[in-house]
Order: structure tokens, then C-alpha cells, then sequence
């Protein structure tokens, strides 16, 4: 693990006077600048200018939750080539990069403009809109797609894996797999099913949290566990975050329910002609198993969900393991249990 970064984003005075030193604002200018909430595995602050706004991200060496969970901080830089492979993988949907700099292992991107809203709030709010869905699908498919065709381009930056070991495989899947002795050999097989999967760019934390809705458009954010990998994974982890919220909201658990099977549609739309569609869907539905799991029993459980629910939801997905062989029975499943 590298050293320590000297700098810290949270410290604003400091902040300002790094800013200044490698000439990203004028001498005398004084920008407004706020820590911003809720960062899991980095320190996160808005930078306000007369014109334009930025956000400024450091990546975190132990992660903000309640067990020990570390990662090198030099993933932030893994979110900067993600950052400018998607101008070209899906133009429009992801923050440009004004700068990053790998002494302090900080990058810095523009800000998505106000007013816009984070979906998973909006979700958590009740307000379930088919047409957020429709393009949260069709956005991962395209990723995939597109990048399924680029892979000798994309190895350099995206071959290595490890940050994808630290936060997923080994938080999620193996941490996991010794809480839950009753699922312990399904997770461990998925695990040796997904390491040499190497079939398209895996965003690696597709989901609502990290979706801001602008314009009526998504723009995509956090993009530290980008990999060359398995595309199976990005559709199980954001399924188990629909499937989530519909146990979370009874009163909108039908259409939680229902959006699951149109986010697959307007998905499979979009890869219909990709070479990695061949039992894409069964590992999806193994993913979308374990990911549940993980998020009542790993390091990162889901907030929302009490005690109460996430033992139930554990039990659930114990009993439905490995899982049916389609989406649409997974809801189904999910749903009478």
C-alpha cells in the first residue's frame, strides 16, 4: 500500500491553498467549498467557483463502516481512466475529469449542475419512475457492449482486478461465505466461476446510490472497482438493490417488483448482438443471490434495512439458493418469500 497522501480534502482551509498551488484557482480567488455526506470508502468535497463547480475525491485507506475493511488508495485512479473511457463508452453519462493527482490520490471532476437527485433517495422516497429504470439497463448494457468490443484497448487499464478482490470479492462474497456457513460453498463456487471471466468493462458498484438523476438523465458516478470482468456481476449487485427496496416498501413493492423484469429488458436490448450473452442471465440471478446475501451479512450491509429485515432477507436467500434460472422467477421468488 502506498504512503499516506500529506493532504486532506476534509481540511477546506488546506484545500484551498493546494488548489491554489497547482494553479487550479487564481491566487486570490476564495471558492466555496463543503465536505459532502455519506462517502463509504472516500472523502468527498463540492468546490463552488464563479461559473462552474467541481467535485473532489480522496480515496479512503480503511473503508467508513463498522468492521475492518481496507484498500489501497490508488484505486482512485482506476475512477479517473474509468472517468475518461466513458466519454467514449457512454458520452454524456459520467462526470468529466478536470484533474487528478497521484501523490494525494485525489481526483477532481465537475460537478453534476443542480437541480438534479439522487436516485436511490428518490427511490427510498416512494417515487418509482419506469423510464429511471428503462435507462439505468440500457446504460449498463451499452457500457458493456460497447466495451466488449475494446478489450485490447481497455486491458492496460482495467486488466488488474485487485481492487475488485478488496472491495467485492473478499467484503462481499468470502467475509460472507464464513458468516453464513449454510451458503458458504455457493459463494465460494461463484467465486471461482467469476475470476477468469474477462468479457466486458464491469463497473464493479452499479447501483441507484450511485445514479444522479439530471435533465431526466442518469449520470453515472464512483467508478473505483471498474475491471475488465464478468458483466453478470453489475446486473446481480444492481438487482439485489431493486429487490431490496421492494422488502424495504411495501407500498410500492410491486412496482420495485415489476421494474426488476423491465431493467432486464431494456438491458438484454442493449447487449442482443454481445458475445457474452450465453448464460449471462443464470450467473446474473447467482450474483443477484449472493449480492443480497452480502447486504444483510458482509461488511457493507444495507442502512435502510433493520435487523429484523436483513435476517429475514439472509433466510430467504438461503432457501432459494442457487437460485431459479431466470430474472423474472428470481422476482417471483424473492416476492412470496
Amino acid at each position: 500500500m502506498e504512503r499516506a497522501p500529506a493532504l486532506d480534502i476534509d481540511d477546506l482551509s488546506s484545500l484551498t491553498s493546494y488548489l491554489r498551488r497547482g494553479g487550479w484557482i487564481a491566487a486570490g480567488e476564495r471558492p466555496r467549498a463543503r465536505i459532502l455526506p455519506g462517502g463509504v470508502s472516500n472523502k468527498t468535497v463540492l468546490v463552488e467557483r464563479d461559473g462552474e463547480a467541481w467535485v473532489l475525491k480522496q480515496a479512503l485507506a480503511k473503508l467508513r463502516v463498522p468492521v475492518d475493511w481496507f484498500s489501497d488508495p490508488i484505486r482512485i485512479h482506476r475512477e479517473a481512466s474509468a472517468l475518461r473511457w466513458f466519454e467514449e463508452l457512454a458520452p454524456g453519462a459520467a462526470p468529466k475529469l478536470v484533474f487528478e493527482d497521484r501523490d494525494e490520490h485525489v481526483l477532481c471532476m465537475e460537478a453534476v449542475p443542480e437541480p438534479h437527485e439522487n436516485w436511490k433517495d428518490k427511490l427510498l422516497d416512494g417515487r418509482v419512475d419506469r423510464d429511471d429504470v428503462r435507462q439505468f439497463g440500457a446504460l449498463l448494457g451499452d457500457v458493456h457492449r460497447r466495451s466488449a468490443a475494446r478489450l485490447d484497448a481497455l486491458e492496460p487499464e482495467f486488466g488488474d482486478r485487485s481492487f475488485f478482490e478488496s472491495l467485492r470479492i473478499e467484503p462481499y462474497y468470502l467475509y460472507t461465505a464464513e458468516r453464513v456457513p449454510a451458503a458458504a460453498p455457493f459463494l465460494l463456487a461463484l467465486v471461482d466461476e467469476t475470476r477468469p471471466i474477462a468479457a466486458a468493462l464491469t463497473h464493479g458498484d452499479f447501483s441507484p446510490k450511485n445514479v444522479l438523476v439530471y435533465q431526466g438523465r442518469p449520470k453515472l458516478l464512483d467508478y473505483e472497482v471498474a475491471h475488465i470482468g464478468d458483466p453478470a456481476f453489475d446486473l446481480g449487485f444492481s438487482l439485489a438493490h431493486l429487490l431490496s427496496k421492494a422488502r424495504h416498501l411495501p407500498r410500492v413493492r410491486n412496482e420495485l417488483l415489476a421494474s426488476v423484469d423491465l431493467y432486464w429488458t431494456a438491458y438484454r436490448e442493449a447487449v442482443a448482438d454481445a458475445p457474452f450473452v450465453d448464460g449471462l442471465e443464470e450467473r446474473a440471478v447467482r450474483h443477484a443471490c449472493a449480492c443480497l446475501l452480502a447486504r444483510a451479512r458482509g461488511r457493507s450491509q444495507l442502512e435502510y434495512l433493520s435487523d429484523e429485515a436483513k435476517d429475514r432477507q439472509a433466510a430467504d436467500v438461503v432457501r432459494m439458493l442457487p437460485g431459479p434460472p431466470t430474472i423474472s422467477e428470481l422476482a417471483a421468488e424473492f416476492s412470496a418469500a
